[in-house]
């Protein structure tokens, strides 16, 4: 049977849609329900089911990110969206990243059961049946096939973005793969595959290039852009600044001045 999960912070929606609808008609079981995305999206990740029913609008949660991660991560599962978030645009996106439909609240029982039947019948036509033993999310052939997805390039710009504003800070990949919602191996391949360039080294990069343009105040120590562009030490600096530009801060800065 095809395994349904439902994720919405307000109960009555869950246990409405669990106990209203005759899931067995489509050969479905409600396999597992969670109250908000975070939690929904582990138990996502640990029972791989087959058709999500979630609401985007909730607490604590980016809702296009969070579709882009799910869809980006297990690209054959099917996602209804059912929110009562009003916005063409919005709707628009997520439909991009991958969700079979985008209901408003209150949805009818004819809604429901069309969206359903859409699902089913778009993972037959992918084979599944939900008898099969699920792919590994992490299977880099599969990875490969989906590499050049909407979920993907969405994520990617996203980690980019969060990269470019909080450099300055001590970061790590562990917090930017939180921030776009995905484990920190999937968001090292994706950003791998769509810059050809680790998470170090993109890093590494944009405080460089920050660098760059401080060290064109000749009021600025050295010492202190280091600093202000997050590096921990000098010495760190130093050798990534040479290994980027191919000359030293202090020659780089003698070039730039002496123009």
């Amino acid at each position: 049977m095809y395994k349904v999960m439902i994720v919405d912070d307000e109960p009555i929606i869950v246990e409405g849609l669990s106990r209203s609808i005759a899931w067995e008609k489509w050969n479905c079981k409600v396999a597992a329900t969670a109250h908000d995305g975070l939690e929904g999206k582990k138990i996502i990740e640990e029972i791989h089911p087959d058709i999500v029913f979630m609401d985007i609008c909730m607490p604590e949660m980016d809702g296009l990110a969070m579709i882009a991660a799910i869809h980006s991560q297990f690209p054959d599962l099917e996602v209804c969206v059912l929110t009562g978030y009003r916005d063409f645009e919005y709707a628009k996106e997520a439909i991009r990243l991958g969700v079979t439909r985008f209901l408003l609240k209150p949805s009818n029982m004819d809604e429901l059961e069309e969206a359903i039947g859409k699902m089913c019948g778009n993972l037959k036509r992918k084979g599944i049946t939900g008898d099969e033993p699920k792919r590994d999310p992490q299977d880099e052939e599969a990875a490969e096939a989906h590499k050049e997805s909407a979920s993907s390039s969405f994520i990617v710009k996203n980690a980019l973005t969060y990269i470019e504003e909080n450099y300055t800070k001590k970061l790590t990949l562990c917090e930017v793969a939180e921030k776009t919602y995905v484990s920190q191996w999937h968001l090292s391949k994706l950003l791998n595959r769509h810059t050809g360039q680790s998470f170090s080294d993109i890093l590494n990069h944009v405080r460089i290039e920050h660098a760059k343009e401080l060290l064109k105040d000749p009021s600025l120590r050295i010492g202190d852009i280091s600093e202000q562009v997050g590096f921990l030490d000098l010495a760190h600096f130093s050798r990534v600044f040479k290994k980027q530009e191919g000359v030293s801060a202090n020659e780089y800065r003698n070039q730039v001045l002496g123009k």
